[in-house]
C-alpha cells in the first residue's frame, strides 16, 4: 500500500514544502493539496518548490476541476512540471465543489468532467486533443506521463471513474462504503472493456494518532461536514431513498443546516455539529497506531492501493512521524 499526505496551501508556502519533505523522509510517496484559488494559495506554484526539494514524491491536487482553468492550461502546467522534474505529477480531478461555489459558479457537469479527463491526459502526454472544437497539441512535450485520478461518490460519477480515469479517489475510509464504491468503479471499468485492476484505488481521510479519542474526533469532525456537503448534492439529485446511494452515507446529513466555505476543511468548522461520533469514527482513522494498522489492512484487503492522510488538525508533524515510524512499515 502506498501513502500520501494531503494539505491545504495555507501561507506560508514554506510550511507546506517542509511538511511534504518530512513526509517523503517518512516513506510517503505522494503529496497532495486542496485546489481552491480563493480559499488557499495557488497550489501549482507550490508544487514546483515541493518537487525541487524532494527526490521521489509525486505531487498533485486533491482535487482540481475543469472549470477554474481551461483544459489546455491545466495540461500545460502539469507537462511543464513533468518536464522540469521528471514525470512526478498526478492529476486528481472532480466536478469542483469549493473552487466553483466560492466563485459563484455551479460545479461542472459530469459530461464536462469526462471530457476533461481525456483532454488533459492527452495534451500533457503529447497527443492531440480537441478543445472547444479545435484540435490542439502541445509541441514541446516529450515522453510526458500524467495519470488522471477522479474523485467520486454518486453512481454516475463512480461509473465515469471506472470508464475513463486512471485512478479513483474516495474521500472517506469507511470499509463498508469503500467496498461498495470500489465494486461500482470496477464494474464500470469492466463494462467499458478495461481491466478493472488497472484503476488505482486511493482512499483519503483524516488520520489522528493518539489515545484521546474525544480530542481526535473534535479535530477531525470537519471531515464529516465536508463529505456531508457532497452527500447533500447526491440526495438532491437522486432522492433520499433512491437505492442508488447507500443509506449508510446519506442518513447522517438529516440534521445538516448548511455550509460555510470560509471554514472548509478546518478543525474549527462550526457547521459540523450535526456529525455524530459514529460517523467520525467510521470515516476517519483515529486512536493508537494499532487501530490505524488494523483498519488500513482491512482497506488494503478491499483493494485500496493508496491511503492519503488528511492532516488538517493540530498534530500534523506527529501523524507524519507516527506513520513513518510504525504504520507505513507495517503495510509495506
Amino acid at each position: 500500500m502506498d501513502f500520501g499526505l494531503v494539505l491545504q496551501t495555507d501561507p506560508p508556502a514554506s510550511t507546506v514544502v517542509g511538511l511534504m519533505r518530512r513526509a517523503e523522509r517518512n516513506g510517503f510517496h505522494y503529496g497532495w493539496t486542496f485546489d481552491s484559488a480563493v480559499l488557499w494559495q495557488e497550489p501549482f506554484v507550490i508544487y514546483s518548490r515541493i518537487l525541487e526539494h524532494t527526490e521521489r514524491l509525486h505531487v498533485g491536487p486533491m482535487v482540481t476541476n475543469p472549470g477554474t482553468r481551461t483544459l489546455e492550461v491545466t495540461a500545460s502546467t502539469f507537462a511543464t512540471l513533468n518536464d522540469m522534474y521528471g514525470n512526478r505529477t498526478v492529476c486528481g480531478i472532480g466536478r469542483g465543489d469549493s473552487a466553483m461555489r466560492v466563485a459563484g459558479r455551479k460545479p461542472n457537469t459530469l459530461a464536462r468532467l469526462g471530457e476533461a479527463i481525456g483532454v488533459i491526459r492527452d495534451l500533457a502526454e503529447g497527443r492531440e486533443a480537441e478543445v472547444d472544437g479545435r484540435t490542439l497539441k502541445i509541441p514541446w512535450v516529450k515522453n510526458g506521463k500524467l495519470p488522471v485520478w477522479m474523485a467520486a461518490y454518486g453512481p454516475k460519477a463512480l461509473a465515469l471513474a471506472g470508464e475513463k480515469a486512471d485512478g479513483f479517489i474516495l474521500q472517506l475510509a469507511d470499509p463498508f462504503l469503500t467496498e461498495w464504491m470500489i465494486k461500482a468503479v470496477r464494474k464500470a471499468a469492466s463494462d467499458a472493456g478495461r481491466d478493472p485492476a488497472s484503476v488505482t484505488i486511493c482512499v483519503a481521510a483524516p488520520a489522528y494518532v493518539g489515545d484521546d479519542l474525544d480530542h481526535a474526533r473534535q479535530q477531525c469532525r470537519w471531515f464529516g461536514g465536508m463529505v456531508g456537503n457532497h452527500v447533500a448534492d447526491l440526495v438532491s439529485r437522486y432522492g433520499e431513498h433512491s437505492g442508488l446511494v447507500p443509506e449508510a452515507l446519506t442518513e447522517y446529513i438529516k440534521a445538516r443546516q448548511g455550509y460555510d466555505y470560509s471554514h472548509h476543511g478546518r478543525a474549527d468548522n462550526p457547521d459540523t455539529a450535526f456529525v455524530p461520533d459514529e460517523i467520525v469514527d467510521r470515516f476517519c482513522l483515529l486512536g493508537p497506531v494499532e487501530a490505524h494498522i488494523e483498519k488500513l489492512k482491512a482497506l488494503r484487503d478491499l483493494g485500496v492501493d493508496q491511503f492519503a492522510v488528511y492532516a488538517m488538525h493540530d498534530a500534523r508533524e506527529a501523524v507524519i512521524d507516527a506513520y513513518g515510524e510504525r504504520v507505513i512499515p507495517a503495510l509495506s
